[in-house]
């Protein structure tokens, strides 16, 4: 898949592909070995901001959780194509996402959260975008973002 086809796929659900993330710590965003793409969590980071702040069933609704997994899945699909020098068609299929979900501690639906996510993958790559997955509530993430995610993918 050739990274105009992923933008277009990406357009109809109304998503755009930014550039790739930089990385806010020591770390690279993507690292690309022995035929698979490690991904770095991703935050819901868009045009440089979060968005979304905050505990998920406190001051985060689950849907704008779940927004906020689509936007980490955007960036992580960025991520992925920086490791690749952009080069998307290696791209073999999507093998596992963690999600971590900053909850409270009543909130319990980390699975609907993580779909977002999931559910842009599907969309993109279809079959091959289908992953084994684990969504998690922790209690905070870095600057405070609500969604954090990562994913592994393999490479032709």
């Amino acid at each position: 898949m050739t990274r105009d086809q992923i933008c277009a796929k990406l357009l109809e659900i109304g998503l755009t592909l930014p550039e790739a993330p930089k990385a806010l710590a020591v770390y690279v965003p993507a690292v690309e070995v022995g035929g698979l793409v490690y991904v770095s969590g991703q935050l819901p980071m868009k045009e440089g901001k979060l968005a979304a702040t905050g505990i998920v069933g406190q001051s985060v609704s689950l849907e704008e959780a779940q927004a906020a997994a689509r936007q980490c899945a955007v960036n992580a699909i960025a991520a992925v194509g920086l490791a690749l020098n952009g080069e998307f068609d290696r791209l073999d299929r999507i093998i596992k996402v963690e999600a971590f979900i900053a909850s409270d501690p009543g909130f319990t639906s980390q699975h609907l959260v993580a779909n977002g996510f999931s559910e842009v993958l599907g969309h993109v790559f279809g079959p091959a975008g289908i992953h084994a997955r684990a969504a998690v509530g922790v209690p905070c993430l870095p600057l405070n973002a609500a969604v954090e995610v990562a994913l592994l993918a393999k490479v032709k």
